[in-house]
């Protein structure tokens, strides 16, 4: 007899009906519907960074000081990061395609909002909604990779999707700047605008949560107590915190310097121009996107790498910070400002690997709230350092060895909870791959 009539249904027969095979995680589809998330991040990461070329003319338009101009950042980024575990939340409950499209429609405005403002209180209110609308994508692409791409591809396509976010970055650098000086602000900043328009078409039309076959187990929303519950499961896990401590240590050099204060260091502090400045910020963006590829590779194959590297990453941007501030002549040289900037280039790569401790820490229903527990960490660290370079500045008299000193601070508080929680994470996560394993040995059989 056929192995097919074996598993024909008889008449009476109450045996149920076979499930249909699983479509296999992947392939040319999957980079499609993945890729049309990734460009409204893409997008995002654009209108975030704009401040970055644009901080001088920002203190001339709105007639303000470091500490005033700091607050664009500061509030856009409080706004990130206190938004993040709500959005984690909403993609586990509504998806990823209706987060990512009401995250288009706020940044959108924003931008737009931000190009025709007349005062500076309306310029902050663009730049909350602005980070309102950003802190809804990063943590959507993530989902639609774990839905889309097998388990053994989460740490590449991880750095695939912080990777097209730093070209984002390097757009706003190359792009905008020109833009900027060329046609003036509301020209560029508006004309900035329709590429969220744009991609928010793309996502109406064309992006799905997950494939067929692939479709999440219903989750019992109720209400407070299940966001209360949701919440709790995911911080009881250490690989949750070691996850945002990670990310809270390495993001936030490269954050600061790229999203307001390495313009003005580099023309201020160190005497470039503004051409030679917008150079070496282009260099940390190249060397981000160089080292996110080297770094994915490393991390899918050799698990135990994603610690070294991370904290690897900390000491060199440190020592590379402290020999820059403390060089003896009146200007850094050249060739040790394009050092600091390949090494900053590392921070973000290194921040995804806080991703890589939270996700095999939680099960997929409670992924997105996982990731916006992470994703909070170098955003937290981001705000804190740019009010204190502000502050520090303005007090000091422009005094930026001073001011970016700041930096040593976080990075100190930051390693001292990594080492903390490391062990128990580890522990953790060998539990849950033995678990794991003893489950697939012991499948009863059908």
């Amino acid at each position: 007899m056929s192995s097919a009539e074996n598993n024909a249904t008889l008449p009476g027969d109450s045996r149920p009906e076979p499930e249909r095979p699983r479509a296999p995680l992947g392939g040319r589809r999957a980079v499609a519907v993945w890729s049309i998330g990734v460009a409204v991040y893409f997008v995002a990461v654009i209108f975030r960074t704009s401040l970055g070329v644009a901080g001088l003319d920002a203190a001339d338009r709105f007639h303000v000081n470091a500490s005033a101009l700091s607050a664009f950042s500061i509030l856009q980024l409080l706004v990130y990061a206190g938004m993040q575990i709500p959005v984690g939340l909403l993609v586990d409950r509504l998806g990823t395609k209706r987060v990512l499209s009401i995250g288009a429609v706020l940044f959108t405005a924003g931008q737009l909002g931000f190009a025709f403002s007349p005062s500076y209180g309306t310029a902050l209110a663009s730049r909350a909604l602005l980070g309102c609308g950003d802190a809804m994508t990063f943590i959507s692409v993530l989902r639609l990779g774990t839905r889309w791409f097998p388990p053994r591809r989460g740490p590449l396509v991880a750095q695939f999707a912080g990777l097209v976010g730093m070209a984002g970055n390097l757009v706003s650098t190359l792009v905008l700047a020109r833009l900027l000086h060329g046609m003036g602000w509301t020209p560029a900043f508006a004309g900035s605008a329709l590429a969220g328009a744009v991609v928010l078409v793309l996502t109406l039309l064309f992006l799905r949560d997950h494939p067929e076959g692939h479709e999440p187990e219903p989750s019992p929303h109720q209400g407070a107590a299940f966001v209360r519950r949701q919440i709790a499961a995911a911080w009881r896990e250490p690989g949750t915190r070691l996850g945002l401590w990670v990310h809270f240590t390495t993001q936030f050099p490269a954050m600061v310097f790229l999203l307001l204060w390495g313009l003005p260091f580099l023309v201020q502090a160190q005497g470039l121009s503004r051409a030679t400045a917008g150079e070496l910020l282009t260099l940390v963006v190249v060397s981000n996107m160089v080292i996110g590829l080297v770094y994915g590779q490393i991390i899918a194959r050799h698990h135990a790498a994603r610690l070294p590297l991370a904290l690897g990453t900390v000491g060199t941007t440190a020592l590379l910070w402290a020999v820059t501030l403390a060089y003896p002549g009146a200007h850094a040289p050249m060739w040790l400002l394009a050092m600091l900037c390949v090494v900053l280039g590392a921070c973000g790569p290194a921040s995804m690997i806080g991703f890589d401790f939270s996700r095999p820490a939680n099960p997929a229903e409670r992924q997105g709230t996982a990731s916006g527990i992470t994703n909070m960490g170098g955003f937290v660290a981001s705000m804190t350092t740019l009010f204190a370079i502000g502050v520090l500045l303005d007090a000091t008299g422009d005094d930026y060895t001073v001011a970016f000193s700041a930096v040593f601070v976080l990075q100190a508080l930051g390693v001292g909870q990594i080492l903390r929680l490391r062990g128990r994470a580890a522990r953790r996560e060998r539990e849950r791959l033995v678990a794991s394993r003893v489950e697939t040995v012991h499948v009863p059989a059908t």
